[in-house]
């Protein structure tokens, strides 16, 4: 028979999802958490090898933003070697390559990557409906907007490759994060002034678990808009562009 204990720390729940003061019996957690934990576990590992809805995504974005949306590849060929060989990830194969380079694209303000990352389930649910609350405003400002790239088995630095060849002077990339028991479902947004090959981790600016349980759409648009004129108009990126804009919002 099991006795669940009561846990001191049981209000906890009621601010985190987190797994505290979730009780226990013995030296062991009651049947039912342990039930929801190997769910979660199992939740978060469908997410790791679910497949980017590409055709649904293309004509959402085709249909409501007006914009050339094109469809591409990274080196990687199938989901055990992307994880793998993340530098597969990275770059995109020959025949996108040569999509990117046939466009002969002029210089634009900003460029959209989208890719399925480690959870392309995240992308399939967040990537629309923010970029619904995003690009609105980028228009009635008049950015330059480049063709939407949705990119299959892409990596964050698969954004860099695409940016330059599209001359593009940002590139912001939506990417499935790594999923969490909690957070199956999160998407980040990487944002890079003037991209290039070589670019590392700290030549980018990071906004972090997109989804509503986490940073909503609305939320989420109006940090990456602040974000993207700063970089618009400082001209840097990464760890030199310090985000202000809490302070900015008390004067």
């Amino acid at each position: 028979m099991e006795i669940n204990k009561a846990d001191q720390w049981q209000f906890l729940q009621n601010y985190t999802p987190a797994r505290i003061a979730r009780g226990r019996v013995g030296h062991s957690l009651p049947t039912a958490e342990l039930l929801k934990f190997q769910a979660d576990h199992a939740q978060a590992r469908d997410a790791v090898y679910s497949d980017l809805k590409v055709a649904e995504l293309f004509q959402s974005f085709l249909l409501h933003f007006n914009l050339e949306v094109l469809r591409l590849q990274s080196e990687v060929k199938s989901r055990s070697q992307y994880l793998q060989r993340p530098d597969l990830g990275r770059t995109i194969n020959q025949a996108s390559r040569k999509i990117l380079l046939e466009e002969d694209a002029s210089e634009s303000d900003i460029c959209f990557v989208i890719a399925d990352g480690l959870s392309a389930s995240a992308v399939n649910e967040h990537a629309f409906p923010f970029l619904n609350h995003l690009i609105p405003k980028l228009q009635t400002e008049n950015w330059e907007i480049a063709p939407i790239c949705i990119v299959e088995q892409g990596r964050v630095a698969i954004a860099d490759e695409i940016g330059f060849l599209l001359k593009a002077n940002i590139v912001i990339i939506l990417i499935g994060e790594r999923p969490g028991l909690t957070s199956p479902d999160s998407m980040g947004a990487y944002i890079t002034y003037q991209p290039q090959l070589g670019l590392t981790d700290e030549s980018r600016n990071c906004v972090s678990n997109i989804r509503p349980e986490g940073l909503n759409y609305e939320l989420a648009s109006e940090k990456i808009f602040y974000l993207l004129n700063e970089i618009k108009v400082k001209k840097i990126s990464g760890v030199q562009l310090k985000d202000e804009m809490a302070e900015k919002q008390l004067l």
